[in-house]
């Protein structure tokens, strides 16, 4: 028997078990799902166990759990480490659904489920690839490690540390990231980048309590005022940021990188349609599409202060606030941006205010694989011969930031090799993965399997 023929007897067994799968509501950011989240790596470890891994363990990381498993008997050959994430999303607005969202509904070769696309679904391909190719061919052609963590959609707080304090028992010459997406049913990509994050809230502060705008207006600063001017001097009409030193560190696109960039269609008209824009912006000197893919950003997300009700209040308020986000590029720091961000803003304070600048939470630094790593390579060539197409090299304006984990701490990269799509409503309502990436996916990890084996 070989693996093919095994993935399409066991075909309606797996699908039972992606079922049970998705019945286990494993919200992580929810405390009163904290033991279904446990629930769930029992259920993983115990599904690696049946397919054929040795040494597998529940990890507890201080918060939720991480599973791990093993398969190391390719002496001489590469050893991959095959990453994804058994935690969902909240279901809120339940209303919305269809169905409920635990339990979950087949309809037109589709299952509707939270945590269908993300990550479920997609991270049990792998296993049941791995299945097939031991109970077939009795070994596997390299060596493999699962890392299955409880904790993606809270950010992976634990993550770091317990990956530092475990480098020996991850260590590996590559990461397969089951969590991702394929950019169509019909149509390959491979993701070279994904952007960092950095933040910082703003508090100005004038008056010591709201003042008469008539009486103190004028002669008195405004906190607003202030806040506003200064927000204006971060960034220019057309979207270049004007902090001093944000860009001296970033990695500058090569030729070869903006033809890339410009192989993926975009239709802009249809892009502001979709969105509801009358236009895009840019820096001087790059496409939208080149600035949404591979340039950094720095963006308001939030700003207040003042009277904020029906009708007038003639009020000059004692005090303002901002919250700012930077999406980053390589070779950026959150850290550095930080700092260059804080320095600015004192430098462009106007007098007769305080201000304080912190750090906000969730920070992540950007990663870069090059595009002809040989993980990259292998994966290029698997998806050639799945979709018989070249695949896209797309870059992520979101932030990854387990890929640059792996890489600073196990000196790995990460090659996203997953089944899900953009269409398939992760993180909203009535969310669903299509069962034919489903049965596509372990099949794929048999054929990189051996493909990584062969570098």
């Amino acid at each position: 028997m070989t693996w093919e023929t095994y993935l399409a007897e066991q075909q309606f067994r797996h699908q039972d078990e992606l079922l049970q799968f998705l019945s286990i509501p494993s919200i992580s950011s929810l405390p009163s799902h904290a033991g279904d989240v446990q629930r769930a790596a029992q259920w993983v470890a115990q599904r690696l166990t049946t397919a054929g891994l040795e040494q597998v363990q529940i990890f507890p990381t201080g918060g939720h759990p991480v599973v791990y498993g093993e398969w190391l008997h390719a002496p001489g050959k590469p050893t991959v480490l095959i990453y994804g994430h058994f935690d969902t999303q909240p279901v809120d607005p339940l209303e919305l659904w269809t169905h409920p969202p635990f339990e979950p509904t087949i309809i037109d070769d589709r299952v509707y489920a939270r945590g269908a696309s993300d990550d479920k679904g997609n991270m049990f391909t792998p296993i049941l690839g791995v299945e097939a190719l031991l109970k077939t061919e009795g070994a596997l052609p390299l060596n493999v490690k699962f890392f299955l963590e409880g904790q993606e959609e809270i950010g992976s707080p634990q993550l770091p540390a317990f990956v530092a304090s475990h480098r020996d028992l991850l260590a590996c010459d590559l990461v397969l990231s089951s969590d991702g997406v394929q950019y169509g049913e019909d149509q390959p990509s491979l993701l070279l980048a994904c952007k960092g994050l950095a933040g910082i809230q703003i508090d100005v502060h004038g008056a010591k309590s709201d003042l008469h705008s008539g009486i103190y207006g004028g002669a008195v600063p405004n906190p607003i005022h202030a806040l506003t001017a200064l927000l204006a001097s971060l960034r220019s009409p057309e979207g270049t940021i004007l902090v001093e030193g944000f860009y001296d560190n970033v990695l500058p696109l090569s030729t070869e990188d903006r033809a890339a960039i410009a192989a993926i269609p975009f239709d802009t008209q249809d892009y502001q349609e979709r969105i509801g824009v009358t236009a895009l912006l840019a820096e001087p000197g790059y496409t939208p599409q080149e600035h949404l893919a591979a340039r950094p950003t720095l963006e308001i997300n939030g700003i207040w202060g003042g009277f904020q009700g029906e009708g007038v209040k003639t009020v000059l308020p004692a005090e303002a606030h901002a919250k700012i986000t930077c999406r980053l590029v390589a070779n950026q720091e959150p850290t550095t941006i930080v700092e260059l961000l804080t320095r600015h803003i004192k430098k462009y304070t106007l007098p007769g205010v305080q201000i304080t600048v912190h750090a906000l939470p969730g920070t992540a630094r950007p990663y870069l694989i090059p595009a002809d790593h040989w993980g990259n390579q292998a994966a290029a060539d698997v998806l050639r011969e799945i979709y018989g197409k070249e695949p896209y090299y797309t870059r992520a304006g979101g932030s990854i930031p387990v890929c640059e984990l792996f890489l600073s701490h196990l000196g790995a990269y990460t090659v996203g090799f997953a089944w899900g799509l953009m269409d398939e409503q992760i993180h909203a309502p009535n969310e669903f993965f299509r069962l034919s990436s489903f049965r596509r996916g372990p099949g794929a990890y048999c054929k990189i399997l051996h493909r990584l084996a062969e570098k």
